[in-house]
């Protein structure tokens, strides 16, 4: 059985009864008081960032009121949706529902550009009693759930007055009961609520610190990452929670506008820990100027998290070269891997040392063998994801559940305390994912299947890609981030921009690659088109159906910037995107 571990100091003591984020709050409050302990910085005005500050003291007093309020209007284990930008506020809508007992819902405001569905279809499942939003946004929530039934009370966290403190004699959290419900991104369905209780998102969080050296008073989390995404939420506020260290929090606006933005952020907060997708490191390494860098000390940055989708070694390599001169050292670059069922977190590389980089026989990948090859064009290079972290990993067989072979690639299952319970309200999707055989004879714990494929080499976990996402076409599987990296070659084509994905042809299943033309281009779209599938049917043996041209920003992304393939392959389907095709 390919199972591999890796225990880690501080992450296996049980979670205490009565713990909870909130409750830690209270504990550092006391011992921290006037130390900042959330910082964000809003460049609403285009500038540098003015820094809202609030010290653990006072964070404490907002969310004791919060919850004091929100005790009138609802009840323990009832639902408390977060409808807010990236602020100060946000953090203190969150925990405010955590220490009212309340079931936490973390969302987004409803001026999010074209996610207007997603948050309906989220808040027509999981039913919140109240919505709790900041002053900036309570107008917009108001209207927004103007058309509902029978709307949730609307709570404006900036206007709650303070209240006494000891004025609420709060119960005890239970371990087990849910602390929040982490919603999926709903690209493919409607969004799917993870139902995770407190010993779920204390046991992550602790992981999450310990694996990336944070400690009280010397780290500090610094995060452009939307609050409401699985990794966001972590590193913005429950490791912060957890241990004892300051949030620096901007939003994801800020920094797409201007990535250094980010990386002063990281030179402004010495032993800064951070995570962003592969393609912030490469928007990075693109956008920032000679004259920005300039301003840029990166030789404190204790660990910088590259996860949540594939790792390339060539943005790793353009990462450090652009920003070496600045301090950045490469072994603070940590590839990743984790996703919303299991709270956030599940593997990282070691520290000290840079990603682990292993060249693999394409073909033999694809069908499902992980044989190293020496670098060529018939060749894929993948970074590791290290090993778990206080928790499990076992590659199981794609199509029976049972053990993989060693060096045979499979499904990834997890198992560990940081595992949800399941999806809300979803009896029949939860017991096909969640708990599945063998059960640990001590724990009684079962296997998460993530639908992720992915092989152990070496001790080591190696991500090749996603069951829902691979292309099969002539009864031969191609995984499509090596079909948008040979695309991305073409000068033609915009950096990261690709997705590459297979639609129900006539003759079985066909592949359709979108993309954006690069900007200050005046390239033929229909010569680079021809150029793209000769490309792609050398390298590949795969014959593309289409080669989908589309002017710069116009590939269907996720809130943080991320090509979404499954979004892609709606919007073809449906014609919505070859209508806005270029050529």
């Amino acid at each position: 059985m390919e199972t591999i571990s890796r225990p880690v100091p501080g992450t296996g003591a049980p979670v205490d009864g009565g713990e909870s984020f909130a409750t830690l709050l209270g504990h550092w409050a006391r011992r921290l008081g006037d130390r900042i302990a959330v910082t964000h910085l809003d460049h609403r005005d285009g500038g540098d960032g003015r820094a809202v500050t609030l010290t653990w003291r006072e964070l404490d007093e907002r969310v004791e009121a919060v919850a004091a309020r929100l005790s009138e209007v609802a009840g323990p284990g009832e639902r408390a949706a977060v409808l807010a930008g990236q602020s100060a506020g946000y953090v203190v809508a969150f925990l405010g529902a955590l220490r009212a007992g309340m079931v936490a819902v973390p969302l987004f405001a409803p001026g999010l550009p074209g996610h207007a569905g997603r948050l309906a279809a989220a808040l027509a499942d999981c039913g919140p009693r109240v919505v709790l939003t900041t002053a900036a946004e309570c107008e917009a929530v108001t209207r927004f759930l103007a058309g509902s039934p029978v709307g949730p009370a609307v709570v404006d966290v900036d206007a709650v007055p303070p209240v006494a403190a000891g004025t609420h004699d709060w119960p005890e959290p239970d371990p087990d009961a849910p602390a929040y419900l982490q919603y999926t991104s709903g690209s493919t369905r409607s969004p799917a609520g993870v139902v995770l209780t407190h010993r779920n998102v204390l046991a992550n969080a602790r992981q999450a610190c310990a694996a990336y050296g944070a400690e009280s008073g010397t780290t500090s989390a610094v995060s452009w990452l939307p609050l409401f995404h699985d990794m966001g939420l972590i590193l913005g506020i429950g490791a912060p929670m957890a241990g004892g260290l300051e949030s620096v929090l901007m939003d994801p606006l800020a920094f797409l506008e201007r990535p250094a933005r980010w990386l002063r952020a990281l030179s402004a907060s010495p032993g800064a820990i951070s995570a962003a997708p592969n393609f912030a490191y490469a928007y990075c390494a693109s956008r920032v100027t000679e004259d920005d860098k300039i301003y840029l000390e990166l030789s404190r940055v204790v660990s910088l998290i590259n996860g949540s989708e594939p790792v390339l070694p060539a943005t790793i390599a353009k990462f450090h070269e652009a920003f070496a001169g600045c301090g950045l050292r490469p072994e603070v670059h940590r590839s990743s891997y984790g996703l919303a069922e299991a709270t956030v977190l599940v593997s990282v590389t070691d520290a000290g040392k840079p990603p682990r980089q292993v060249t693999f026989d394409r073909a033999l990948l694809a069908a499902g063998y992980a044989v190293p090859a020496a670098a060529s064009a018939a060749a894929t290079t993948l970074v590791s994801c290290g090993r778990p972290v206080g928790q499990r990993v076992r590659i199981a067989d794609r199509t029976t559940g049972e053990p993989a072979e060693p060096g045979e690639v499979g499904e990834i299952r997890i198992s560990g305390p940081n595992v949800g319970r399941g999806y809300w309200g979803r009896a029949e999707a939860s017991v096909a994912t969640f708990g599945l055989p063998p059960l640990d004879p001590d724990t009684g714990e079962g296997w998460l299947a993530t639908g992720d494929l992915g092989v152990v080499f070496d001790g080591e976990l190696f991500v090749t890609g996603r069951l829902k996402d691979l292309v099969v076409v002539d009864g031969r599987n191609h995984y499509p981030q090596d079909i948008e990296q040979t695309v991305e070659e073409h000068p033609a084509v915009r950096p990261h921009s690709a997705a590459a994905f297979a639609i129900d042809g006539d003759g079985g299943e066909a592949a359709v690659v979108v993309l954006e033309r690069a900007k200050d281009t005046e390239a033929d779209v229909a010569e680079a088109a021809s150029a793209l599938r000769a490309a792609v049917s050398a390298g590949h043996g795969l014959r593309l159906h289409d080669v989908v041209f589309l002017a710069p920003g116009e590939v269907p992304r996720t809130s943080s910037g991320k090509i979404s393939r499954a979004r892609c392959r709606v919007s073809y389907l449906d014609g919505s995107l070859t209508a806005r095709r270029l050529g």
